[in-house]
């Protein structure tokens, strides 16, 4: 969780000034304002988070305390794979998170039936993405997307149209359930290159390799 701080320097029979800090992480941010208040120049302070919530210093203490062991700082990669002949669909998911002190990974792939074109294998792949972040218990957060498809993140996003009805229902599951959860969505559109584990994953599926695993990173 990211915040940025903002508090008031006061000392007897000197000026007073407003300061505003750099984005910090939540346990930073306590920890600063801690040490402003142990010198006597702190009258007032007030955190302010991604989405522009503010919280006093207790209550962001509390907040830290009751999210402690909830999946924080997720990162999503996606990619889906459409093969024409056999009208197949392989989607692979990876997500990146931290628990506690804890950095773990989540990969996963899945294979589909019945799908039109590769951009609708890109939606289904983003749609199970959002499906695992609401088993893991992702709620009320920012979450950063990264994909290779410009077309599904540039819709998502409102940059582009969407005028395919098949894609824009799609479109509507999606952000339907994003809304569900509270999650704030950053679409960020990488290389393939970059999205080289989703995308392994979605062509293990299309060669029928089933693949979950979780576990703890360094």
């Amino acid at each position: 969780m990211k915040v940025t701080m903002l508090w008031q320097y006061h000392q007897a029979k000197k000026p007073s000034a407003m300061f505003t800090s750099d984005w910090l992480s939540a346990k930073e941010a306590l920890i600063i304002a801690d040490d402003l208040e142990k010198i006597g120049r702190l009258k007032d302070i007030e955190f302010k988070d991604e989405k522009g919530t503010s919280w006093t210093k207790k209550e962001m203490q509390k907040l830290l305390t009751e999210i402690e062991h909830e999946p924080q700082d997720v990162t999503v990669y996606f990619d889906g794979g459409y093969h024409k002949d056999s009208k197949m669909t392989g989607i692979g998911v990876v997500l990146y998170y931290k628990q506690g002190r804890e950095t773990f990974r989540i990969r996963l792939n899945g294979l589909l039936e019945e799908l039109e074109s590769n951009n609708e294998a890109e939606y289904a792949a983003f749609y199970e993405a959002v499906n695992q972040l609401e088993i893991l218990g992702v709620h009320h957060q920012i979450v950063t997307f990264h994909g290779d498809s410009q077309v599904v993140l540039n819709q998502l996003s409102g940059e582009w149209p969407c005028f395919e009805k098949v894609l824009n229902a799609w479109g509507d599951r999606i952000e339907e359930k994003l809304k569900k959860l509270g999650i704030t969505p950053i679409y960020d559109p990488i290389t393939r290159k970059k999205n080289a584990e989703a995308d392994q994953l979605a062509s293990q599926a299309l060669r029928g390799e089933e693949i979950f695993s979780q576990l703890q990173v360094t």
